[in-house]
């Protein structure tokens, strides 16, 4: 007996869906019957990932800009005719660095894909999405704080806010989760053992294990949940 799909029909935009997270999250909400957009800002990485994926397509966007962000909307909402679910995925890791270290340019950086790019999406995304009465799912972390501890709190904030337009908004904060993104800093066994050893659950996590978490929040299985801020990282936080 075949598992019901959990996103049959739904039309969802995934930002920084070529690789990690991203990827893991397009595919298994394709498998589940939506219709998929993601966006990278590198072409060729985006072309790859689409050519793994089914009901996927790919927008070549970079979210620091605010037109690439409206375009991505638009040619989705164009091409489906609507939008059920914002994935806001896109983010960067930034060098760790103490305070005093850290250059002005390299904050702004941060903060600009970090924490302004999603509110790009979602400011481009919510007026289509209060037409289906969608949901969006912010990815943030215990990993950097700023802009991360920012996107948590507008979680709630936004969540607050469109909950008159049936509009749910939640949050995922992963831990280490073995992505290229976290490839730099597990570059040897040690590495690998002394990150396992970081999680009580004594290993770093895998995409598809928060890409699950991200498909229940997208999905009807959530449908009275909105404000809610889900960690998923092996138990790292409570540590």
């Amino acid at each position: 007996m075949k598992k019901p799909l959990k996103l049959s029909g739904k039309v969802a935009i995934v930002t920084g869906g070529s690789r990690g997270i991203g990827f893991a999250t397009a595919k298994i909400f394709a498998e589940n019957g939506a219709n998929v957009v993601i966006t990278a800002k590198d072409s060729k990485k985006l072309e790859n990932a689409v050519s793994q994926l089914s009901n996927t397509i790919g927008i070549t966007a970079n979210i620091r800009n605010e037109n690439d962000v409206k375009k991505v909307v638009e040619q989705t909402v164009e091409k489906f005719g609507k939008l059920d679910i914002l994935v806001n995925n896109a983010g960067i890791l930034p060098k760790i660095k103490q305070l005093h270290e850290i250059d002005e340019s390299e904050w702004n950086d941060v903060l600009d894909v970090n924490l302004t790019g999603q509110f790009r999406f979602a400011k481009a995304a919510i007026p289509h999405l209060q037409k289906t009465s969608g949901s969006i799912v912010n990815i943030s972390s215990d990993a950097y704080s700023a802009a991360k501890a920012g996107l948590i709190i507008l979680t709630k904030c936004w969540a607050l806010e469109y909950a008159k337009y049936k509009i749910r908004v939640n949050c995922i904060c992963p831990g280490v989760v073995d992505t290229d993104m976290t490839k730099p800093f597990i570059k040897t066994e040690k590495d690998r053992e002394f990150m396992n050893n970081e999680h009580p659950i004594g290993r770093i996590g895998q995409p598809e294990e928060v890409a699950k978490a991200i498909l229940y929040f997208a999905s009807d299985d959530a449908a009275w949940i909105t404000g809610a801020i889900l960690v998923v990282d092996g138990g790292e936080s409570i540590k």
